[in-house]
C-alpha cells in the first residue's frame, strides 16, 4: 500500500516538470509583459497639435513688415535692433505671438499683406523713397497703389522709362535683385547715330567697364527700325550700366525704356500709369531659381 502511495506520489511530481505542465504558468507573465509595454507605449503618445507653441519666428514677422528679407532681419536681431513687449530680443529662434508688441530700431511694425505693383515709369522721375532736393520721385506715381509701404526693386535712372516694379515683399526683393538668379532684364536703346556692325560684334564678345566684366546676354538691331534703334539684354544691376556700355564704345543713349524685367512687360500698361501683378505672375516670380 505504501509503494503504490509512493509511485502515486512520483506520478504526480513527474507531471509537474513536463513542459506541458510549465506552459500555463510562462504564459501568465507573458500577459503581464504585454500589458506593461501597452501602458509605457501611452505615455510616450505625442502631444497634441494644440499643445505646441504657436506664434511666428521672429525673422519672418519682420520680413512680413516689409523692412527687409528674412537673411538680414537675422543681423538686426543679432545686433540688439528688436524689441518684443519691451524686452531685447536676440534669440534666432524666437517666436512672436499674436498680442506681442515688435518693435525694430524702436519703432512699432507689424506684418503687412505682401503687395506687388508694376509702374511704367516717365522720364524725370527719380527712384528714391524722397528727394530733399525736391525732385519728382516714383513713389508719387504710386502713391495711391496701396495702403502698404512698398519700395522700388533696383533702379531706373532719371531719365529712363519703363519696368519697374515696387514690393513689401523682402525675400522676393532681394532675389530680384541679386545676379546670381539672372533676373532677365531688355531695355530699348536710341542712339545719337548708327550702331556700326563690328561695334554690335564687339558687344556680343567680352565687354569690360570700368574694370569689371559686364555679362551682356543678348543685343541686336531692332527689326524694321533705324540701326540707331538697338535691343538689348543684361542680367547685371549696376548703376547706368547699358548707357556705360554704349558710352564705352563712343555712342550716347538718347532714350532709354526698360521693356521687359524678370518676364514682365509693358503690355496694357501706358507711360506713368501703374498695375497690380496678377496671383499667376506672383507665384511665377517666387518660383524663379
Amino acid at each position: 500500500m505504501n509503494s503504490k502511495d509512493n509511485s502515486s506520489r512520483r506520478r504526480q511530481e513527474g507531471k509537474k516538470s513536463t513542459p506541458l505542465s510549465r506552459k500555463p504558468a510562462s504564459k501568465k507573465p507573458a500577459n503581464k509583459n504585454k500589458k506593461s509595454v501597452k501602458k509605457e507605449f501611452k505615455k510616450i503618445t505625442p502631444t497634441k497639435p494644440s499643445d505646441i507653441t504657436t506664434g511666428i519666428r521672429l525673422n519672418k514677422y519682420i520680413a512680413n513688415s516689409g523692412i527687409c528679407s528674412r537673411r538680414e532681419a537675422d543681423t538686426y536681431i543679432e545686433h540688439g535692433s528688436v524689441e518684443v513687449n519691451g524686452k531685447l530680443v536676440t534669440e534666432m529662434g524666437y517666436k512672436v505671438q499674436a498680442d506681442d508688441v515688435v518693435r525694430f530700431d524702436g519703432t512699432s511694425i507689424s506684418p503687412e499683406q505682401k503687395k506687388y505693383v508694376l509702374l511704367n515709369k516717365p522720364k524725370n522721375y527719380i527712384t528714391t523713397m524722397d528727394d530733399d532736393r525736391g525732385r519728382k520721385t516714383v513713389m508719387e506715381l504710386i502713391s495711391n497703389a496701396t495702403k502698404e509701404r512698398i519700395y522700388p526693386v533696383g533702379r531706373l535712372d532719371r531719365n529712363t522709362t519703363g519696368l519697374l516694379l515696387f514690393t513689401n515683399d523682402g525675400d522676393l526683393a532681394k532675389k530680384l535683385t541679386h545676379p546670381k538668379h539672372n533676373v532677365r532684364k531688355l531695355y530699348h536703346a536710341s542712339l545719337d547715330r548708327k550702331l556700326d556692325l563690328k561695334d554690335l560684334e564687339k558687344l556680343r564678345g567680352d565687354v569690360v567697364i570700368e574694370g569689371r566684366k559686364v555679362f551682356i546676354d543678348a543685343v541686336s538691331y531692332v527689326d524694321g527700325e533705324p540701326k540707331s534703334e538697338i535691343g538689348i539684354e543684361i542680367h547685371s544691376g549696376r548703376n547706368r550700366i547699358v548707357r556705360k556700355i554704349f558710352e564705352h564704345l563712343g555712342y550716347k543713349v538718347n532714350k532709354l525704356d526698360r521693356v521687359i524685367f524678370a518676364e514682365l512687360t509693358k503690355k496694357n500698361l501706358p507711360r506713368g500709369r501703374w498695375r497690380e501683378l496678377t496671383n499667376l505672375e506672383v507665384t511665377n516670380l517666387q518660383m524663379m531659381k
